[in-house]
């Protein structure tokens, strides 16, 4: 272990399984996430890891509490635990943000996390940084997840080797509709940067997910809820970096409210392959306030899955997921 006189980064060695992929689990929470997050630890444990010892790479924007380090690392038995501190750089307002400006329209906001301030640091980390980060940078696939989110299915299978085996990049588990008024212009810097770019939109094979079939052909406001993703990092390469660099130089993180999940959404759209998608539902995926419940009796029965099917999101009113496995199944 790290010396914990100093907890901005410390690096806590149990085990290596040279049999495993390279990949790490993404925890972005606050020291006083502490409880929460270990009965979050203990269930992801008990539903998948203990298989596997895969790292854990947790990140705060503070260093992180000796307790916390402490407790976390007793809880995992095996695998490498990353407690890393977040760069100023990447959490914080960019100079070119008029942070009076963006307070006072904060305070005007009556959306969800519309006066919060380090909701927005989180969104533009999660959007164009978590990536960089050294204690990440040295993986190629990602779990992310989030202190109280909850799987109600044992995951028998190793689901970074399968990405590896089935030449998938990015995977989901619950889509829905973003609140319109906290991107009104991220549709039209989307269509910008494609006319700059000169990349012919009706070309890109993932469009119709989030483009409407209109004449106005406008932005249907669906995208992948990113509190869960698991992906190929390779994907946050250096046309990624352009794109959310352009986005960012707009100030939307700030004086509008953009979340990651639509701009990585943006993202998967404008360089993936239907091919490089896939829906994991068989997890039994539950964060506050949606669940993802599987709904074939044979996975419920084999994976010993505890939620309440009919309480599954995919079909409702608010999911988007139907829709993308329509677009995902089209020749």
């Amino acid at each position: 272990m790290s010396s914990l006189n100093d907890t901005s980064e410390v690096v806590v060695n149990k085990s290596y399984h040279a049999n495993n992929a390279n990949a790490t689990f993404i925890v972005l929470c606050r020291n006083d996430d502490l409880y929460t997050l270990l009965e979050t630890i203990d269930n992801v444990q008990h539903r998948f890891n203990d298989q596997y010892n895969y790292d854990y790479t947790l990140l705060n924007d503070v260093p992180f509490d000796k307790d916390l380090i402490y407790l976390v690392s007793c809880l995992i038995p095996g695998g490498q635990i990353n407690f890393g501190t977040i760069d100023s750089d990447h959490w914080g307002y960019p100079d070119f943000i008029d942070v009076n400006k963006a307070r006072y329209i904060h305070s005007l906001a009556s959306y969800p996390y519309g006066d919060s301030e380090s909701y927005r640091h989180m969104c533009r980390f999660y959007s164009g940084f978590f990536y960089k980060h050294p204690l990440v940078a040295k993986y190629r696939y990602y779990w992310r997840f989030e202190p109280g989110v909850k799987l109600s299915c044992t995951i028998d299978y190793d689901v970074f080797k399968f990405m590896i085996e089935n030449d998938k990049k990015f995977g989901f588990t619950i889509s829905l509709f973003e609140y319109r008024e906290t991107i009104p212009s991220l549709w039209d810097y989307y269509k910008k940067y494609i006319d700059m770019k000169k990349i012919d939109a009706n070309n890109l094979p993932l469009i119709d997910m989030i483009q409407n079939d209109d004449i106005y052909q406008l932005y249907n406001l669906c995208h992948f809820w990113s509190n869960f993703e698991i992906g190929d990092l390779s994907i946050y390469d250096d046309k990624y970096d352009d794109f959310f660099n352009f986005l960012d130089s707009t100030g939307g993180f700030y004086y509008e409210r953009w979340g990651d999940a639509p701009v990585h959404t943006l993202g998967v759209v404008l360089f993936l392959q239907k091919s490089d998608i896939h829906w994991f539902n068989d997890f039994g995926y539950f964060h506050q306030p949606y669940l993802q419940c599987p709904q074939q009796d044979d996975i419920y029965i084999n994976r010993k899955c505890t939620c309440d099917p009919n309480e599954d999101f995919t079909d409702s009113m608010l999911s988007c997921t139907p829709h993308f496995l329509d677009v995902l199944r089209r020749n």
